[in-house]
């Protein structure tokens, strides 16, 4: 049965939290990847930007992880990402989006176009975090 976001304990939370760090990583790499595949100048920049993202992701998942040591130690959580029924920060590329950013000749960078794509998951993490926040109390 999927649970609500609010419903999870803070090592439960911070436990998601790390998984979404993880998995937005590994999207972002393969958005390199398949950016990097086209070769052409446009493409290998964009393909720099989600490279970078990935990085920031990682970064984003190793503090987690620190937190989450410094919290809980090597207790074990059980719950998983697809318990959860409200996830956040996915960041999408949908086929017409991924031509539109190899081909972008206009008022946008493709740099630009795939800030896009990350900006509108990190402000959907921002809002979900505020409002896990807002029902999960623990001492600092």
């Amino acid at each position: 049965m999927k649970r609500e976001f609010a419903s999870l304990t803070p090592q439960e939370a911070l436990h998601v939290a790390i998984f979404i760090e993880e998995r937005n990583a590994e999207l972002y790499q393969q958005f390199a990847e398949l950016f990097a595949d086209f070769k052409d100048p446009d493409s290998l920049e964009i393909a720099q930007v989600f490279w970078e993202m990935s990085q920031e992701e990682r970064r984003h998942g190793t503090f987690l992880q620190d937190k989450y040591f410094d919290r809980y130690g090597t207790q074990s959580c059980v719950v998983t990402e697809e318990e959860i029924r409200d996830l956040t920060e996915v960041p999408r590329l949908e086929n017409s989006d991924i031509f539109a950013l190899a081909r972008t000749k206009g008022s946008l960078s493709p740099r630009r176009t795939a800030l896009q794509a990350a900006l509108e998951a990190e402000q959907s993490a921002q809002r979900y975090y505020a409002r896990l926040a807002e029902v999960t109390h623990e001492p600092l």
